[in-house]
């Protein structure tokens, strides 16, 4: 059976490592995400996601509520990523960014040189789109269409209930497909989306 959080962080607590290795397990992509949103490069999520980890970790004594370890942890990374963007900002400037590095499908696999190109550019479409978005819904369709992680999980990371994530990617959905749609009339062609496993 799946320990909870709380119990997770208070064996951390009375010392087992080992307690921690399955917190970052559990939250590693919705780290991940959230860095990448933030940072936009593989390599700088990575270290903010390491960092953010280790923060945690560090701070782990101080948390009040081990039942909210998740949105404890998002605003551990959220910070992180601002502080890593202060640092950093500057040089990005003069960078080209990479494409978002996501979990890889049998059909990605499968794919000829031309069909990844398309679903590049289809991803570039769907950031292009979800950067238009409000600010409240972007986090959350990283993490659900790029990442591809459950609602369960996203409501475990940021503090909100099933339904509420449910809600705003519902939301969410209807201004990216009247976006894209728009788009694909200008462009004369049809986007095809690919749903995320539940």
């Amino acid at each position: 059976m799946r320990e909870e959080d709380a119990q997770l962080v208070n064996r951390c607590l009375t010392g087992d490592a080992d307690a921690f290795g399955h917190l970052v397990k559990r939250y590693q992509q919705s780290v991940y995400a959230t860095a990448f949103y933030y940072v936009g490069r593989y390599n700088a999520a990575e270290d903010v996601s390491q960092d953010a980890f280790l923060s945690a970790y560090k701070s782990l004594p101080r948390l009040d509520s081990p039942e909210r370890f998740g949105p404890w942890l998002k605003e551990i990374t959220c910070r992180t990523a601002s502080n890593w963007l202060r640092r950093n900002g500057k040089k990005l400037k003069n960078e080209t960014p990479l494409p978002h590095k996501r979990t890889i499908s049998l059909e990605d696999i499968r794919d000829t040189p031309g069909q990844a190109l398309e679903r590049e550019e289809q991803l570039a479409r769907i950031e292009t789109a979800n950067d238009s978005l409000p600010e409240r819904y972007r986090l959350h369709v990283v993490m659900r269409y790029l990442q591809e992680l459950s609602y369960q999980d996203i409501a475990r990371f940021t503090g909100l209930t099933h339904d509420e994530v449910k809600g705003i990617l519902e939301r969410a959905t209807r201004q990216l497909r009247q976006t894209l749609s728009a788009t694909d009339e200008e462009q004369g062609g049809e986007f095809s989306w690919h749903r995320a496993q539940e």
